[in-house]
């Protein structure tokens, strides 16, 4: 029988972009998919190439490298015809794009991204299908595989302005600023009375008039004299790092060098450095609250590699002390976790998925009471209703609230989704057991048989209905004593 302890925390179910790093065996796995699915499109085996890319990019939807194999087998096997296959088979994906549209609307980003790949095996380029999927991209960190959809999704309408205008905030965002001003000079021209977008090329000619000078505020003089010292340190041989702790050094109150550094050392994955030099750009700026978010979004990634490294160093030398370490690094993010969002709880008042993440962390933490306040202000978004009830039901059953947590299983099988499998069978799998535990065999047999018919092989399902099935045996027999 499985123990209380090891109960598990319901994740987001992809609606908050959260993805738990992919373990090292899965990576191996896919990767060997992947070499399988290249030979295949050498030999023109474009169907079977899609399928096996399509696996890879449904589990690691982040690695550029399988999403941009996946388009070019694609568009080599329609040819290039820029409109995908006849209009039957594209209409028989006409449900993958309404569960697609759908996810989309309760961020759900992984349920995007796996229905907007069902539409593009039939054409690749489809541009709302494109957009979602750069959305969910977006959404889930994963910057430039945002953009690989996004500039695949122009060819087909080169002119569209609300295509253009997403465009043109992704390249912003990745500091690729001319090509940025060229997507809003597209939308200018089809809407050349929208003053929006001449702010927006302004502000773009700015970010890169100080991004090509490191700088952050500083009036034009301070420009020209930073463009002649950067001038200067070029002649002499200097990386673009070396330069920009140069300019640090000579202007330490301005923040646009610090956190143009922090990028080169994100971009390069090392982000002990970009930790290092976000903390002294946050001491610099006095404060400033967007920095310290950025710092704090630095700081997690940093734990979470230093997690996965430690995970495969435990599973490698499996003794005491390497999983003292794991135990240690595991403690380390979750405290780490519970700062930033309280931080980011306090800062936004208003925001309900902070909250929930906030709920999470405490709830890991073991810190019950703090979870149980949080999530119950977060299940007042109906997106995450459910999960917060499910949640919910778990702290109160971990603080012996038997009767409240019941009752939050109950209400948690109503409002979760049977799209949201793992979940439902988990609030199913808990209502029951408590049920059993409270002696309602009636309720415990109702919610545990509707368990098995979703999954009957589910943990011990199978002799918990059995035990049930002795306990009201029992039962029958001693009243028919009396």
């Amino acid at each position: 029988m499985a123990s209380e302890d090891t109960e598990k925390t319901p994740d987001g179910g992809g609606g908050d972009g959260v993805r738990h790093p992919l373990s090292p065996a899965k990576k191996k796995r896919l990767q060997k998919v992947y070499e399988h699915a290249t030979k295949q499109i050498s030999q023109e085996n474009y169907d079977y190439a899609t399928q096996l890319l399509m696996s890879c990019v449904s589990e690691d939807p982040g690695n550029l490298e399988y999403v941009q194999s996946f388009m070019e087998s694609l568009q080599k096997k329609y040819g290039n015809n820029k409109k995908g296959a006849n209009f039957v088979l594209q209409l028989k994906e006409r449900g993958s794009k309404s569960a697609m549209k759908k996810a989309l609307g309760h961020d759900e980003w992984m349920g995007v991204i796996r229905n907007g790949l069902k539409v593009l095996t039939v054409n690749p380029w489809d541009v709302p299908t494109l957009r979602a999927m750069a959305t969910a991209s977006e959404k889930m960190g994963d910057g430039d595989v945002e953009l690989y959809y996004l500039k695949s999704a122009l060819p087909s309408k080169p002119n569209d302005p609300e295509l253009n205008l997403q465009c043109a905030e992704a390249l912003r965002t990745r500091r690729l600023f001319d090509q940025a001003i060229a997507c809003l000079h597209r939308v200018e021209k089809v809407r050349p009375d929208d003053e929006e977008v001449q702010k927006m090329i302004s502000r773009c000619a700015l970010e890169k008039t100080m991004a090509r000078g490191g700088l952050g505020k500083g009036d034009p003089t301070k420009r020209q004299q930073a463009e002649q010292e950067k001038a200067t340190v070029q002649s002499g041989g200097k990386t673009r790092e070396q330069m920009l702790e140069e300019a640090i050094r000579n202007q330490p109150s301005e923040v646009g060098p610090y956190l143009d550094l922090s990028q080169i050392h994100i971009d390069n994955e090392d982000f002990q450095k970009a930790e290092d030099v976000l903390g002294r750009a946050y001491k610099a700026s006095n404060g400033d609250p967007d920095i310290r978010e950025r710092w704090e979004d630095v700081q997690l990634r940093n734990l979470r590699l230093k997690l996965i490294k430690t995970e495969d160093q435990a599973k490698a030398a499996g003794t005491d002390e390497a999983k003292q370490a794991l135990k240690q690094a595991q403690r380390a993010l979750v405290e780490k976790e519970v700062e930033v969002y309280e931080h980011r709880v306090e800062r936004y008042s208003a925001n309900l998925e902070f909250k929930f993440k906030l709920g999470q962390r405490y709830q890991m933490a073991g810190r019950f009471d703090e979870a149980i306040k949080q999530f119950q202000a977060a299940r007042s978004d109906p997106r995450r209703k459910g999960l917060c009830l499910l949640a919910l039901g778990q702290c109160f059953q971990k603080i012996h609230q038997n009767r409240l947590a019941i009752d939050h299983y109950e209400q948690a099988i109503k409002e979760i989704s049977d799209r949201d499998a793992d979940n439902k069978k988990m609030a199913l799998y808990l209502a029951g057991r408590i049920a059993l535990k409270l002696e309602d065999f009636a309720r415990a047999e109702k919610y545990l048989s509707d368990l098995a018919a979703l999954d009957f092989s589910y943990r011990d399902v199978r002799e918990l209905l059995d035990k049930i099935a002795q306990m009201q045996e029992n039962e029958g027999s001693d009243d028919s004593v009396d």
